[in-house]
């Protein structure tokens, strides 16, 4: 039994080190990146990189009709998030203020657009966002560059 735990306290000190951390704090960022990326993409004309297409208007005005902002201001809002607020995850730029926008998000998402939807979508999003809040970038991120410069 002896041999079991002193096996797993191994295992647990090597996956616990800042490399797996910050590895698995880069998939993190990498995987909600990905998915709020792809949200704002979905809201552009095809072809433009700023143009938000009439559909996305349309869709803020009518489905998303819930949310307590003016329609074409929540869908200017949200389709500049959901462009700034990946590339700063993937960067690694802003983590936590990027996942707390993200979180912010998902939150009014889940509120006002798609209450059904915490099981097992905005709860997973929620989590990741909160995980990133409170850990940040960590080791392979611009945010630890920044801070080992200013720690010289």
């Amino acid at each position: 039994m002896r041999a079991v735990i002193t096996l797993y306290d191994k295992a647990v000190a090597l996956v616990s080190g800042r490399v797996p951390e910050g590895l698995a704090l880069l998939l993190a960022r990498l995987a909600l990146a990905g998915v709020f990326w792809r949200s704002g993409r979905s809201k552009i004309v095809e072809g433009t990189w700023t143009a938000i297409s009439d559909s996305t208007y349309y869709l803020f005005a009518e489905e998303y009709s819930n949310v307590p902002l003016p329609s074409d201001f929540a869908a200017v809002m949200a389709t500049a998030a959901e462009h700034i607020f990946p590339v700063l995850l993937v960067l690694g730029l802003f983590t936590r203020g990027a996942a707390l926008g993200l979180l912010g998000m998902t939150m009014v998402i889940q509120i006002f657009v798609y209450p059904e939807a915490w099981w097992p979508v905005h709860s997973l999003w929620a989590a990741l966002c909160l995980m990133l809040i409170v850990r940040g970038g960590e080791l392979f991120s611009a945010d630890a560059l920044i801070a080992g410069r200013r720690q010289s």
